[in-house]
């Protein structure tokens, strides 16, 4: 049986080889190209399966090689590489069709799964040609794109995957953290983009309105019913609605949002006619869904008919990352055009990034407008609000890097810095790219840290 050939494209040699000795080890037949434009020479021979693509290259980007895959050789899974991974580069790379969005650093055991799971799908297919959802779409810059957290560029991978399809979607995840956004994103990269979007929080409206809200009503249905009106559902159709506090709807309303889903179908209020609707439902919800079912305010039915694929956003305090950047973009929001940028002091900086973040990416956009109305060009941290400064204080209080007040030794501030970068290692579990992030240093200037302080290496990844 003649081997499944695997394409790597990659500028940095190291990389390129360790990708095409991990696949040829796999049994695959691997070629190799420096650049897109080598690259696009080799397309001509055919036959590929795989693609290892770096996104940043000498000359056309990953992008311009998943295109171009997409249009000549849409059978082959291209797999884009990055060390500057983001939200948005992770979105605009699964919803154009990429395989996967693939981190660096990696290991041997994520190429070598990649490739098992291509081998095997393709043992499993027969010939045919290339669906629709492998057509690239054009690149989306989204205020709500903006983070390179691990946690939240696997978000934006699944986004782009099921934004194609027409299944149900349930959005799981704190206050704040921007599960209409989400549902938003779903709809603006799907088939249904050009129709309506519609939103109702269901926690908003009263139980004994919510069914006509969402259903409609007949004119004389209810007090106050003067004519006929259709609901939020007729509204949306063939485009998305999206249910807000989905587990806050009351029980009887629940039997007929089921009956709706699986039949395709409403009742207006008062009326015994059904009316047709093509909607596609993401819905929403900051509690714990399997624990409302099993409490019994939440119909497990319902739940999965609902839940076909689940896309829980972590919260802010898990993606620590992504803060400074989430602030200088609300920050720039806020400036009127030709203003210079607003900058923040290192010191506001650490406040923002050790804060909880209770009311998570919302709160922080808040705090930010706050502190750019009080400060002039640069935000201190007597411009946050005092809660965030003292929340800095109690865990400054406990930590192991502050002095010992009843000793009266103070560290010196050289202590201080190999404690902090130690801290931050084992935070990120060793990975030095992630500890440079959070750093706001460059990993070679991390380097230097580590062998200026001998901190211990063994565990410390790149």
């Amino acid at each position: 049986m003649r081997r499944m050939k695997a394409l790597v494209i990659d500028d940095e040699p190291g990389v390129r080889r360790f990708v095409a000795e991990v696949l040829r080890e796999e049994g695959w037949e691997v070629g190799e190209a420096e650049a897109a434009e080598r690259a696009f020479e080799k397309m001509g021979e055919g036959g590929w399966a795989l693609v290892f693509c770096d996104v940043v290259l000498g000359g056309a980007d990953g992008y311009a090689v998943l295109r171009r895959f997409a249009e000549e050789q849409p059978e082959a899974r291209v797999v884009l590489m990055t060390g500057q991974g983001s939200a948005a580069g992770a979105l605009d790379a699964t919803a154009g069709g990429a395989y996967d969005y693939l981190l660096k650093p990696f290991g041997a055991e994520q190429i070598s799964a990649l490739a098992s799971a291509v081998s095997r799908r393709l043992k499993r297919q027969t010939d045919r040609a290339a669906d629709d959802d492998s057509r690239v779409k054009p690149h989306v810059s989204d205020a709500s794109l903006v983070g390179h957290s691990p946690a939240f560029v696997e978000v934006m991978k699944l986004v782009g995957r099921v934004a194609a399809t027409d299944l149900p979607v349930l959005v799981t995840g704190e206050s704040g953290t921007g599960k209409e956004v989400i549902a938003d994103l779903i709809h603006r990269h799907s088939r249904r983009a050009g129709r309506p979007f519609v939103g109702v929080n269901c926690g908003a409206l009263p139980a004994e309105l919510i069914e006509s809200e969402l259903f409609g009503h007949v004119r004389g249905s209810f007090t106050g019913a003067e004519r006929d009106r259709a609901g939020l559902f007729e509204e949306a159709t063939g485009g998305t609605i999206f249910l807000d506090e989905i587990t806050e709807t009351p029980s009887a309303f629940q039997v007929k949002l089921l009956r709706a889903l699986q039949k395709g179908e409403v009742r207006r209020v008062g009326s015994n006619q059904v009316v047709r609707v093509n909607v596609r439902v993401v819905a929403a919800s900051n509690r714990d869904v399997e624990e409302e079912v099993r409490q019994g305010r939440f119909r497990q039915d319902l739940l999965y008919r609902l839940n076909a694929v689940t896309l829980h956003l972590p919260p802010l305090r898990q993606r620590r990352e992504d803060i400074l950047p989430l602030a200088r973009h609300f920050a720039a929001s806020l400036r009127a055009p030709g203003d210079p940028p607003l900058s923040f002091t290192r010191e506001a900086v650490y406040l923002l990034e050790t804060y909880s973040w209770p009311g998570n990416v919302r709160e922080l956009e808040n705090v930010v407008a706050r502190a750019a109305t009080l400060c002039d060009q640069t935000v201190r941290p007597e411009d946050l609000p005092a809660h965030i400064r003292q929340h800095a204080t109690a865990r400054n209080g406990a930590d192991s890097t502050q002095p010992n007040a009843g000793d009266g030794k103070w560290p010196s501030l050289a202590e201080v810095e190999g404690r902090y970068i130690a801290r931050v290692l084992a935070h990120t579990g060793g990975n030095k790219q992630s500890a440079a992030r959070l750093l706001h240093v460059d990993p070679k200037t991390l380097d230097r840290m580590i062998k200026r302080h001998k901190l211990h290496t063994g565990r410390v990844r790149k």
